[in-house]
């Protein structure tokens, strides 16, 4: 099985985007934005950072500063190739784990976002990074991280724009065990991915260990009515299934 970091070294440069193509970009990414909000003057920092997408929908939102992480150096080496048009101090990315990873520029940070991070992750590696966006939070500050929705691998048969592949394994069993799937762009071409499956309580259980005392917001995030008046044909298949949960938490 290849590594995620060879994964996205490989896919690099069908990630990269100045504007919304991934199916993802349009029913999750701009969700993380509004989630993050206010931005104003706030210093993000981006665990999963991937070719900087977010990181830089963040910038345009706001945010004085986000710094990014990301295990693929090619995916680090698009963000920085995208981050030149924008001010030096505002994006900043550097190649590393965010398992194994915790100094970072700023001793503490107003928001982190992990964007489809966890879904690559162990439970026990999830929890790892969660402990680390917990201890790195400012008082007040947001921790927002989207993952594939747990029940959609077991509700749709494998199938463009978006599946993963369940091997036989149901819901309980597969825990920690990798999905492989794709997942497409709205120009036909298609991205692989993959989710190291948990179920809806491992989030909660790994928020409340890692030191999260508040309930978090939970929203699921589908195919809306505006995407399907966009484009029928692409988001159609799609339509009424639960494919993605935002979680955001605050510390008091």
């Amino acid at each position: 099985m290849l590594s995620t970091k060879d994964i996205y070294d490989a896919n690099a440069s069908r990630w990269a985007r100045s504007e919304r193509v991934l199916l993802s970009d349009f029913t999750a990414r701009p969700r993380v934005i509004e989630a993050l909000g206010p931005l104003d003057g706030r210093h993000v920092l981006d665990l999963g950072c991937g070719e900087g997408y977010v990181a830089r929908l963040a910038v345009d939102a706001g945010a004085a500063s986000v710094h990014g992480v990301d295990a693929s150096p090619e995916m680090v080496r698009a963000a920085c190739d995208a981050a030149q048009t924008y001010p030096s101090t505002a994006l900043s990315f550097e190649a590393a784990d965010a398992v194994g990873t915790n100094r970072f520029p700023r001793a503490s940070y107003d928001r982190i976002m992990a964007v489809f991070l966890f879904n690559y992750l162990t439970r026990a590696d999830m929890k790892t990074v969660m402990r680390t966006a917990r201890e790195r939070l400012a008082p007040g500050g947001r921790f927002v991280f989207t993952v594939p929705h747990p029940c959609f691998a077991y509700m749709r048969a494998p199938a463009a724009p978006f599946y993963f592949e369940t091997n036989g394994a149901d819901y309980f069993s597969a825990v920690d065990r990798t999905l492989e799937g794709r997942i497409w762009r709205r120009d036909g071409a298609d991205v692989p991915v993959r989710c190291v499956h948990k179920t809806l309580s491992d989030y909660f259980d790994a928020l409340a260990e890692a030191g999260f005392v508040a309930l978090p917001r939970v929203v699921e995030l589908a195919v809306t009515v505006e995407h399907l008046a966009l484009d029928a044909d692409f988001f159609g298949p799609l339509r009424g299934y639960p494919l993605h949960v935002l979680f955001s938490v605050e510390l008091p």
